[in-house]
């Protein structure tokens, strides 16, 4: 019984500015037309699975659940993270979740786990390594895939695979961290060596089993958080108080070391895959795996490059036109442009983290910013007023809810609204519009089937996100 672990959890600063907090490198289409979450789930039809368990932050849960419903994917939960503590007891939560679905005695479920911001061309290759793993796992081995290097690579760590089982599988000697490219260099040389990619096969009890071994206090933490859990819509809650107080800790530390060490059970395998495997972790690293022109430029967008080389331009909204330039990563969006020297671009997290320092919003959200019901774009905003394009999806109804420190216009552009203002319901068609006066109980629905467009114009003397009362909200927000 093979279930897909995908943990989409993560912030994915060194892609600033379209990778966000509130928006991370996961759910971006940052190659294709799909996101790197959908992506992840496409890559695994054509195996035989159950449907995976996914694991998010509980800031992400409903851009997670719209992604993998406008992809068409089937899952058997989403388990909601309180707050990040790495990925041995993200594991663990989705572990114990999948012994607990499991209603066949004799049925054991094996573990796929995946990450959701991973980039890999060759899906055939994939797969097969997969199934290569899998009478291993099926043995009682823990298995992690080794990336076959390219490149004397120093921003990935390292396996070093030891004797032989087979001509697909080596026993694992060790985990070594990012070398230096000296070091990367005797490694790529040698053979011997393969990049870690974070992705792992193994029984569920197992997993639990080397935990309680190596790691009691994280098991203990998590068996606490899911013995207390609440299902609300598609989403898993665990106990928040419980799993804050678990100690963060990655897999390779807390369990694979370990299990490689002289004192451990030493039942590791590496199975080597050649997939053309990137975990994009850089707009450099975006450069290399993408489509190139004559001149080695990388262009998404509007983009008009004239003696310009070796370049990655990525335009959201406006011409982005470069002369005589190399070496570059230019990126714009709504609110923000980057622009960094390609060799340098490992520092983009010292901007995110300065933006943190002075409280800017832009290493947090988009001005465009997706809810689960549609999302709004700020427009234009003053010191009494702010203009909003709002997009209500189909069937979709935002809380009912009063603001105290605002009054808001609303303007219907496409589609049909249904308007509680007060104690009246009404339609409001295309180029109709209606007036919510500060402290009136209101609300806003798409009962059609086309998404609703508004314009949306607040003014008042306080224009924040939180000057909101809910009163009634089918997505738990109150």
């Amino acid at each position: 019984m093979l279930i897909p672990i995908i943990m989409a959890g993560g912030t994915g600063s060194r892609l600033w500015p379209l990778s966000r907090e509130l928006y991370p490198k996961q759910f971006l289409k940052v190659a294709g037309d799909e996101s790197m979450l959908q992506q992840t789930f496409a890559r695994l039809q054509g195996l035989d699975h159950q449907p995976p368990l996914l694991i998010c932050n509980e800031e992400h849960r409903f851009i997670a659940a719209e992604q993998t419903r406008l992809g068409g994917f089937e899952h058997s939960g989403i388990i909601l993270e309180p707050v990040g503590r790495n990925t041995a007891p993200a594991i663990a939560l989705a572990a114990l979740q999948a012994l607990e679905q499991v209603t066949d005695s004799e049925a054991e479920p094996i573990l796929l786990v995946l990450a959701a911001d991973h980039l890999i061309e060759n899906q055939v290759a994939f797969q097969f390594s997969v199934n290569q793993a899998l009478a291993y796992a099926e043995a009682g081995q823990l298995v992690t895939f080794g990336i076959v290097p390219t490149a004397a690579e120093t921003g990935y760590g390292y396996i070093k695979r030891g004797p032989s089982q087979s001509d697909t599988a080596f026993k694992v000697d060790s985990f070594v961290e990012k070398p230096n490219l000296k070091t990367a260099q005797a490694y790529l040389d040698s053979g011997e060596y393969y990049w870690n990619s974070g992705m792992f096969m193994f029984k569920a009890s197992q997993y639990i089993d080397e935990l309680r071994s190596n790691n009691p206090a994280i098991l203990e933490a998590c068996e606490k958080a899911m013995s207390a859990t609440q299902a609300d819509l598609d989403f898993v809650r665990v106990d928040k108080e419980a799993f804050e107080a678990c100690p963060s800790d990655s897999i390779d530390y807390a369990v694979m070391e370990p299990v490689c060490s002289d004192n451990g059970s030493g039942s590791l395998i590496v199975v080597p895959m050649d997939a053309g495997w990137s975990d994009v972790g850089s707009w450099s690293a975006l450069w290399d795996v993408s489509e190139k022109d004559c001149d080695n430029n990388a262009h998404k967008g509007d983009v008009i490059a004239v003696k310009s080389t070796n370049n990655y331009v990525y335009s959201e909204n406006k011409l982005i036109a470069t002369v005589g330039v190399d070496n570059l990563v230019i990126v714009e969006t709504k609110d923000a442009i980057l622009v960094a020297d390609k060799s340098q671009v490992q520092n983009v997290k010292a901007i995110v983290q300065r933006l943190k320092d002075t409280d800017r919003s832009e290493y947090k959200i988009h001005r465009e910013v997706y809810r689960p019901w549609g999302k709004y774009d700020s427009i234009d905003f003053g010191a009494r007023d702010q203009v909003k394009r709002i997009t209500v999806n189909p069937g979709q109804k935002l809380s009912i809810q009063k603001h105290f420190h605002r009054s808001e216009h609303w303007i219907v552009v496409a589609g049909t609204a249904s308007v509680t203002n007060g104690d009246e319901v009404i339609l409001v068609t295309e180029d109709q519009s209606t007036y919510i006066p500060l402290g009136t109980i209101h609300a806003l629905e798409n009962p059609g089937k086309i998404p609703l467009e508004m314009i949306e114009v607040q003014t008042g003397s306080y224009l924040g996100e939180d000057d909101i009362v809910r009163f009634e909200d089918r997505y738990g927000r109150i």
